[in-house]
């Protein structure tokens, strides 16, 4: 009993064991065979088989020998087996066998002693090694290559062509622009250097611009301060080079090392030929004086607002300038002819009847616009024009006839009433515009801010109330110009002109185009219910948003970034411009301006526009198109023409414009609209609708 209690305890002690012991995962027996060693035998010989594949590059490719050993030998076997014209002896089908594997693995295939058998593998092994190494080379190198060109890393070797450095809003402009001044042209260059992938930006710029015609593009990248990145793109050797402006005022401290970068590859005494352009005029000076002699640097926001003055109080003007900046229609152009030598402007002017002479460019570089018409153009003197082309530009022997009995008298100057404006919106240029209104506003004139009470705005307004003084007086009525009842409160007969603004760009909001289209939006539906309609002046920051905004007579869309590239693009190609658009944007000088046709030739008479142009000659100003009153609402140019033929001869009606360059106090604004007594609108003349 002793005995059999001991040997129960052990076998209790077991069964206790086991039944406290945890279950087997499920991995750890395949259904494979019984105990799961099948199974896990074969993990092993799979594990094992990756380790080595995984350990170098040799185990991989004797894996792969074996691989085609196990597939070439049977095969071949079969073959030699199964022809009738092979050897009978064993020994020679095993040699056929051993011939056809060396031939299809390419290893000599040769018989006969071992060693002779061993070197023809070994050479043929070298010879695999080398043909397969110098193939990898070749493959690696051409790779290399690819990837290098798709970086943009390469150095462009070209001469004469235009460099555009950095990636903003104006980029498309520019390039777009260029294309079309490189149409009359064998070939043209444009070089890219932006800091992105070069692929990303052929396809974003080949999908917005469409086929480039004969302009040849080239995209690099790299940062554009960084020299060595500059010295890819050849400045030395180019044309031009344009430095586009930052997204924010902030970065404008890019744009000055861009252009001490340049400086440092091209070599401080070359004089460079570079276009640029800043947000902030803090930096306005230190860009010049980067930039060397032969930099134009323009001010964004300057230009801006003073764009949007003059198309406050010139309705339709935004068309004119389109049409001048632009490769499209009929730009500015230099003119140096030696018969125009020793000729007076009125001279000069009547000898060019396809182009229309605005000034003088001098030999020594300056421009004189609207010059006194019995000026004699001296030696190395040439003209400024606007044409079609060069071509266009060359003068005659015999002036085009004019009719001097349709001339009428300058009549006389009437007195400038007070001017009041609306400003919905607020943004960094806002005071500029503020500034640019009381440089020449008449005694009396007000501009009113609607805009929220931020903290800027505040600021802002301050300012200009300690600035400004008592030239122009400014009203802050608070409110948020997208809310419609803001709008409602608002009396529009009592503004001769009104200019939306959109926010500044901020990171993280909406974008300043979206608050703009609501605020006219609003402001169209205004107009309609008091049945009063008042000139609209709107800033919008990408021009696809001004083909979907609201438009009506008397509105006019300034789309400043493209106007900057626009301006870039002009003087990029011809530096001496850069004087031309300095004095027609300038507060005070000479600037475009629509005037009434009555006051320069007879109307209801037939005339040519030679005898316009003789007209505003005698008045101390040069004629460059006129504005049709029958055609105002005819879309896209609303009746505006820019550079007709000297003998292009037509009758002249009341409400007729001539365009003109002249100085800014030849005739001081009139309010757009006319007001009577009681405040309402006694008539409006239809303004063209604007799509700049």
């Amino acid at each position: 009993m002793r005995e059999q209690g001991d040997r129960t305890v052990p076998r209790q002690r077991e069964a206790a064991q086991e039944a406290h012991r945890p279950p087997a995962p499920p991995s750890a027996g395949p259904p494979g065979g019984p105990g799961g060693r099948p199974g896990a035998a074969g993990a092993r010989l799979r594990y094992w088989f990756d380790t080595t594949l995984a350990r170098s590059t040799a185990a991989l490719v004797g894996w792969l020998a074996l691989a085609c050993l196990a597939v070439v030998v049977p095969v071949n076997a079969l073959l030699v087996w199964t022809d009738r014209g092979a050897p009978a002896a064993v020994g020679a089908k095993i040699a056929a066998v051993w011939r056809s594997t060396g031939q299809t693995l390419r290893l000599g295939g040769e018989v006969g002693p071992p060693l002779r058998v061993a070197l023809s593998v070994v050479l043929a092994l070298v010879a695999l090694f080398y043909v397969s190494t110098l193939v990898s080379l070749i493959s690696a190198g051409i790779t290399d290559r690819l990837l290098a060109l798709r970086r943009g890393r390469s150095t462009v070797v070209e001469s004469g062509h235009t460099v555009v450095l950095g990636w903003s809003e104006q980029l498309r402009t520019v390039v777009a622009e260029l294309v079309v001044a490189h149409a009359g042209r064998r070939s043209g260059v444009v070089v890219v250097l932006a800091d992105r992938d070069p692929a990303e930006m052929d396809e974003e710029l080949r999908t917005d611009l469409g086929d480039l015609g004969r302009t040849r593009l080239v995209l690099r990248s790299g940062r554009p301060t960084d020299p060595l990145a500059l010295a890819r793109v050849s400045p030395a050797t180019a044309a031009a080079v344009v430095v586009l402006p930052r997204e924010d005022p902030a970065e404008d401290a890019e744009i000055v090392k861009t252009l001490l970068s340049l400086r440092a590859v091209v070599g401080q005494e070359r004089e460079l030929p570079v276009v640029a352009a800043v947000r902030d005029d803090r930096y306005l000076a230190a860009a010049r004086l980067a930039g060397g002699p032969g930099a134009t640097v323009l001010e964004v926001d300057d230009v801006s607002a003073r764009l949007l003055v003059q198309c406050a109080r010139r309705p339709g003007l935004s068309l004119v300038h389109q049409e001048l900046l632009d490769y499209a229609g009929d730009e500015f152009h230099t003119v140096r002819d030696p018969a125009l030598h020793g000729l007076t402007f009125r001279q000069a002017s009547a000898a060019c009847p396809e182009s229309s002479a605005v000034g003088i460019v001098h030999a020594s570089g300056g421009v004189t616009l609207d010059p006194p018409a019995a000026l004699r153009l001296a030696d190395g003197d040439g003209l400024v024009v606007v044409a079609r082309d060069s071509r266009s530009t060359r003068p005659v022997p015999v002036p085009a006839p004019y009719d001097p009995t349709a001339v009428v008298d300058r009549p006389p100057a009437r007195a400038p009433r007070p001017e009041r404006v609306l400003l919905l919106g607020w943004n960094r240029r806002a005071r500029r515009i503020a500034d640019q209104l009381a440089r020449s506003a008449p005694a009396g004139s007000r501009l009113d801010v609607v805009a929220e009470r931020r903290a800027a705005t505040v600021t802002g307004l301050r300012l200009l109330e300690k600035e400004l003084g008592d030239t122009l007086t400014v009203t802050h009525r608070p409110g948020d110009p997208t809310a419609r009842d803001t709008l409602e409160a608002l009396d529009l007969a009592d503004y001769h002109a009104v200019i939306i603004l959109g926010p500044d760009r901020r990171p993280g909001h909406d974008e300043p185009d979206d608050r703009t289209l609501v605020t006219l939006l609003h402001l169209r539906a205004r107009e309609r219910e008091s049945g009063v309609r008042v000139p609209v002046i709107t800033e919008m920051t990408d021009d696809r948003n001004r083909l979907i905004a609201p438009v009506a007579p008397g509105a006019d869309f300034v789309v400043s970034g493209k106007m900057i590239g626009l301006l870039m693009t002009q003087i990029s190609q011809n530096p001496q411009l850069a004087s031309v658009f300095e004095e027609l944007f300038a507060p005070d000088g000479n600037t475009i301006q629509l005037l009434p046709a009555a006051g320069f030739v007879r109307t209801g008479h037939r005339a040519a526009f030679a005898t316009v142009a003789e007209a505003a000659l005698r008045q101390g100003a040069c004629a460059i198109g006129y504005r049709s009153a029958a055609r105002s609402g005819e879309p896209p140019w609303h009746g505006v023409r820019i550079n007709p033929h000297k003998a292009y001869a037509r009758s002249w009606e009341e409400d007729d414009q001539v365009i003109v360059v002249a100085d800014e106090r030849f005739s001081l604004p009139s309010p757009p609209s006319s007001l009577d007594g009681e405040g309402r609108e006694s008539g409006v003349a239809d303004s063209p609708s604007d799509y700049f």
